[in-house]
């Protein structure tokens, strides 16, 4: 783990997606249509902050229980209003779909945004019923795996989490030390080993899988790797799929239909 290799080319995902760019354009308009016929109550607050807000979808009927998906962006971009058409999976299978937005860096360093997540959860928590299932995607998977890691949720509520899928996550820091992004991310070798999940101690409770593009780069596929090895030989029930066909903007596409392998399996 050295500075002489070009670790940011290593995290670098749009230059090597064809038509990568316009991704997030295409993002905001479907997540928008979604939100024009949607059950949903918008802007809720978890927090003081101005970005401690989320989005609520809800189901025709009673809930199933509850999904709670964390949006990516290596914790310096987004917000939920670009993804709110990845609730139409769960949603249409009769599950409510929170979907948090959080503070970004340099406001915010990444374990007071871990921290902020765990309150949105438990926040959302109070309001429905039954189970938690936790996804996200990318910086989001990350934050969803440190929501199965011990001592971050209250336990009441991690007793609930039934089911974790961190998409394509991010799930080992301490290579981001070297890129270009952590001159505004401000990683340092301390908060590397206490927010890697790789590192950290999985509860036992949850089902997890570490999902990932089969056509991704290599240091997605080795971070899968490394949580799917590590929580392994800590206990943790967890096994990783590596999806055919798909890369690091479209691994997340199958949240929308009920019937996708990856949709069946966040709500199974």
């Amino acid at each position: 783990m050295t500075a002489d290799y070009d670790w940011t080319d290593a995290y670098e995902n749009a230059a090597y997606i064809p038509g990568g760019g316009t991704y997030p354009a295409r993002w905001t308009e479907a997540a928008a249509a979604f939100r024009t016929a949607a059950r949903a109550e918008i802007d809720l607050p978890y927090g003081p902050a101005p970005r401690n807000r989320f989005d609520l979808f809800h189901p025709e009927g009673t809930p199933e229980g509850l999904v709670v998906f964390i949006h990516g962006g290596y914790w310096l971009r987004f917000d939920k209003s670009y993804w709110s058409h990845l609730a139409a999976g769960p949603v249409s299978a009769g599950w409510a779909v929170a979907m948090p937005s959080y503070t970004l860096a340099p406001d915010a360093r990444i374990s007071e945004m871990t921290r902020e997540i765990a309150t949105m959860v438990t926040r959302a928590a109070g309001m429905i019923d039954g189970p938690i299932h936790l996804t996200g995607h990318s910086a989001g998977g990350h934050l969803a795996a440190r929501m199965g890691c011990t001592g971050v949720l209250p336990d009441a509520v991690a007793d609930r989490i039934a089911r974790i899928i961190p998409i394509s996550g991010v799930n080992d820091l301490r290579l981001i030390r070297y890129t270009e992004m952590n001159e505004t991310l401000g990683i340092d070798a301390a908060e590397a080993e206490a927010e890697s999940p790789v590192l950290l101690e999985p509860r036992r409770g949850p089902r997890i899988t570490a999902w990932v593009g089969a056509e991704e780069r290599p240091e997605f596929l080795r971070m899968t790797r490394a949580l799917v090895e590590s929580w392994g030989r800590k206990g943790a029930v967890i096994d990783g799929v590596y999806e055919r066909g798909r890369h690091h903007f479209d691994v997340i596409d199958g949240l929308e239909q009920p019937y996708s392998i990856l949709c069946q399996s966040l709500l199974s």
